[in-house]
Order: C-alpha cells, then sequence, then structure tokens
C-alpha cells in the first residue's frame, strides 16, 4: 500500500520535501484527494480552492528544483479560520451577513504563513461571529467530531480541529478567547496553544490592544504546533503589544526532561470549574505518568476570585465594541445568543469596567506569585466531553444545570483572563472512545517551557497517535 501523505506530521512532510523525496504537488493532491473522501462527513473545511493550491504546490517544486532556500513551512498545505481575512477568498465569519465576502487583503497571520511557504487549501468552519465553543452557522451548518460524528467537535476553531484529526491538513491556524482553540484541540484529540498575548500580533483589528483574544497554532503534535509558532509569532510594529522574541526562537529542538520540575494540579480551578467524573477519570491517572518521569506533584491553584465576572464583562464589552453597529443595522440577522452578549456589553458601566480592569491586575499579579512556586499548573482543557452535536451547548456540567453557552467553558476561559500561555495536549479516551485532553498552563510568556512540558508528556503517552476510524465518500 503507498504511504498515506495526510497522517505524517507536518515536520516530516516538510522534511521530506526538502531532501525531494516528495514534492509539494503530491502532498497538496493526497490532502485534497482526502477532503474529497471524508470532509462531507465531518464538515470541516467550508470553502476549497484545489486549482489554486495545486498551482502554488507547482511554484514551490519549482523553487526546490532551482535550488532556493526555502521557509520553514514549505509546501504544507493549510486551511485558514472562516474569521481571518483572505484576499481574494470568501471570509464568511459563519454569517450570511458575510456568506459572499471577498476581502481585498490577508490579515498579518494569513500573510505570515503564506510568507512561510504555506499553501492555501481553503477556509475552516467557525461558530457565528466565533461565538461559542460548538461549531455550527446557518452558512455552512455544523462541523462533526471525528471520533463520533453525533458529537461537537468544539469551537470556534472546530472546523479546524476537525480537519487536523481527519487528516485534512497538517497544520491549522486558531485563535482563542474562552478556549475557542483549546476546547476543540481536546474534542479532536490534537494539540493547540492559546500562547502569551502579544506573541502572535494581530492586524487589522478593531481593538488593536486586546489581550483576551489571540490567534494561536494547532497541530496534531506539540512539535508540529511548536513549528506553525515559529511562523506566526514575532513583533509587527502595527501590533502595539507584540511581543519581541523573534518566531525562531520557537523553531528549536524540544527534547528534553521534566525531572525536577513542580506541578500544580487542580481538577476543578478551586472549586470555580468542577469537571464531568468522565474527564477526571480520564486526566487523573495522568498525573502518575508525570511523576514518573519525575514532577513533583501537588495539588494547588492560583485564587481565580473575581476571574469568572472579569471574562464576562471584557468579553461582552469587546462584543459590543465589535459587533455594535451590526446589530444595529441587521439585528435580525444574528443569533439570539450573539444578540445577547452585544447587549450586555452595552448595559456595562464605567464602574463595571473599572472593576474588571482592577481585578484582573490583582489575579495577573497573584499568578506571578504562583508561578514563583511552581514550574507548570494543569488542569482539565474542557469540563465535559465532546457533546451532542445537535445541541447548541451541554445542559448540565458535573450535575449543575448550565444557563448559557459559556457555563461549561470555565476551566479554560478562566485561565484567559491571566494572560498565560495555556497548552491542550491529548490525555487519553472515555470508555466510549470520546478524546480528553489535559491543559498545561505556564506563566506568562513561558510559551517554550510549556511546549516542552506538553512534548516530554506527550513522548511518554503517545495518545495523539490515535486516529479516528472514518468512512469515506
Amino acid at each position: 500500500m503507498p504511504e498515506a501523505l495526510h497522517q505524517l506530521d507536518a515536520i516530516d512532510l516538510a522534511a521530506r520535501l526538502r531532501r525531494r523525496e516528495l514534492s509539494a504537488r503530491e502532498i497538496v493532491q493526497a490532502h485534497l484527494d482526502r477532503i474529497e473522501q471524508v470532509n462531507p462527513t465531518v464538515n470541516a473545511l467550508v470553502t476549497l480552492d484545489p486549482e489554486g493550491a495545486l498551482s502554488a504546490a507547482a511554484l514551490a517544486d519549482e523553487r526546490l528544483v532551482r535550488g532556493a532556500a526555502v521557509p520553514p513551512l514549505h509546501g504544507l498545505p493549510i486551511a485558514f479560520k472562516d474569521t481571518h481575512l483572505t484576499r481574494g477568498m470568501r471570509t464568511t465569519h459563519g454569517s450570511p451577513l458575510f456568506a459572499d465576502h471577498v476581502p481585498d487583503e490577508d490579515e498579518l497571520l494569513v500573510d505570515r504563513l503564506q510568507r512561510a511557504g504555506a499553501i492555501r487549501l481553503g477556509k475552516t468552519n467557525v461558530p457565528e461571529f466565533a461565538a461559542g465553543s460548538h461549531t455550527f452557522n446557518p452558512v455552512f451548518g455544523t462541523t462533526r467530531n471525528p471520533y463520533d460524528t453525533t458529537r461537537s467537535a468544539g469551537g470556534s476553531s472546530g472546523g479546524a480541529a476537525a480537519a487536523l484529526a481527519a487528516g485534512l491538513q497538517p497544520l491549522a491556524d486558531g485563535s482563542d478567547m474562552g478556549g475557542s482553540l483549546r476546547n476543540p484541540a481536546s474534542f479532536c484529540n490534537v494539540v493547540g496553544l492559546r500562547p502569551t498575548p502579544g506573541r502572535v500580533p494581530r492586524h487589522p483589528g478593531g481593538d488593536l490592544w486586546d489581550t483576551l483574544s489571540v490567534p494561536g497554532p494547532m497541530g496534531r503534535t506539540v512539535a508540529d504546533t511548536a513549528l506553525l509558532l515559529s511562523a506566526m509569532a514575532g513583533p509587527d510594529p502595527r501590533c502595539p503589544i507584540g511581543l519581541e522574541t523573534p518566531g525562531e526562537a520557537f523553531r528549536v529542538p524540544l527534547d528534553g526532561e521534566l525531572r525536577g520540575l513542580r506541578i500544580a494540579w487542580t481538577p476543578d480551578l478551586g472549586g470555580h470549574a468542577p469537571a464531568d467524573p468522565d474527564v477526571l477519570a480520564v486526566l487523573e491517572p495522568q498525573l502518575r505518568v508525570l511523576e514518573e518521569l519525575g514532577c513533583r506533584i501537588d495539588t494547588a491553584c492560583p485564587d481565580l476570585t473575581g476571574a469568572d465576572d472579569t471574562f464576562r464583562t471584557l468579553r461582552a464589552h469587546s462584543f459590543a465594541l465589535a459587533l455594535g453597529a451590526l446589530l444595529d443595522s441587521d439585528r435580525q440577522a444574528l443569533k439570539p445568543s450573539i444578540v445577547q452578549n452585544i447587549e450586555q456589553g452595552r448595559r456595562l458601566t464605567a464602574a463595571d469596567l473599572r472593576t474588571a480592569t482592577v481585578t484582573r491586575s490583582r489575579l495577573y499579579l497573584d499568578t506571578l506569585d504562583f508561578f514563583s512556586r511552581y514550574d507548570l499548573l494543569l488542569t482539565p482543557v474542557s469540563q465535559v466531553t465532546p457533546f451532542d452535536a445537535e445541541l447548541e451547548y451541554p445542559r448540565e456540567v458535573a450535575g449543575r444545570p448550565t444557563h448559557s453557552y459559556l457555563d461549561w467553558m470555565r476551566s479554560a476561559y478562566l485561565i484567559s483572563v491571566l494572560g498565560v500561555p495555556a497548552l491542550s495536549v491529548p490525555a487519553g479516551f472515555t470508555p466510549g472512545g470520546l478524546p480528553v485532553g489535559l491543559q498545561f498552563i505556564g506563566a506568562p510568556r513561558a510559551d517554550l517551557a510549556v511546549l516542552r512540558a506538553g512534548h516530554a508528556y506527550e513522548s511518554a503517552t503517545r495518545h495523539g497517535r490515535r486516529r479516528p476510524d472514518l468512512p469515506t465518500a
């Protein structure tokens, strides 16, 4: 049987390309074939440009033949999240209002990845305006979990995560405000990094000073995720919060020991985010793996008092800023939960915003103090396993009813408030075969340390090597 190119890691594909054992055209065609076979089942890619991708692959091959130096993602296919602007290719945001919107520019992240050699396949599905951690919208419908197509793939980067798991692309870009990158990684048994704010600059954008929503990389392995981060990261003068570390700092070997690391584990973020028993049944045995790798593990958590209200206040404020004009002009075209989010933001007072800002500052300083005692914090990524794809959100978590689509996401969004890097790594499966992710959290700007820890754990467990068994068209 010929080798299944769609199953190979991005780093492996890149190396074979450079040795000219494979061509970019072969790699792109293999992924286009895979998309044709299984995308109708998972609905992860919603816009596709096969002719453009093959044409770009031919140019990539010609560059290698000429002996020219090639960038790190040379010849690797990628479909961009359908909230990221792509020149000449529609960007719908999952909304009927933008169903035919074709931008005339690439946003910074898209431009960087293409300059790094990535070949654009198309776009990945998102919830409407990326609101919520379940990927469905009135334009393209629902993205299905490749491990169980009756279940959610998570969101808002659900199309990206499902495409990775299903072998439709070797790398994926995402974004994360309250878990939009980490939850789908957990649900789909792939890796996703929410970087330190400013690590991956954003442009254009409404609020360039925003640190709650960040772009980030996804892959099937931690090393692939770090490779993609290396092409995303680095300063840009148009991003005022951008960190100065160049992207090349993440294109390094991740091998190393965990022996001696001080790790804090919390199953429920100090009581603020209880998880379902089936999630903890998968994660708690993983602590023994880390102990065998030489880590010292305590049960501990930073004080997150006020983090929930702070996140919800800042999130509502961002919705009012970004989408308020659409509420005024096209209210009937917005789903009810988005209307509620915008209206909540408009009801905020100066006192509400001051309280959120002061509380977030206190939380940040408390977090710095916590990481002076611990190297890492480990938590569940998601409080639930992948839920019924026909639901907007799970109706209860750990025996408690949910009242909004945010209530089940606390284990992710409470971390967003802290301004720290957080990595979702595959951690095993429930008896019913549903993936569960473990969240590796580090001190602010300790992205590389988090990646190295996740890589060591991944190497010891290899949970991410279990692939879904998908029917083909």
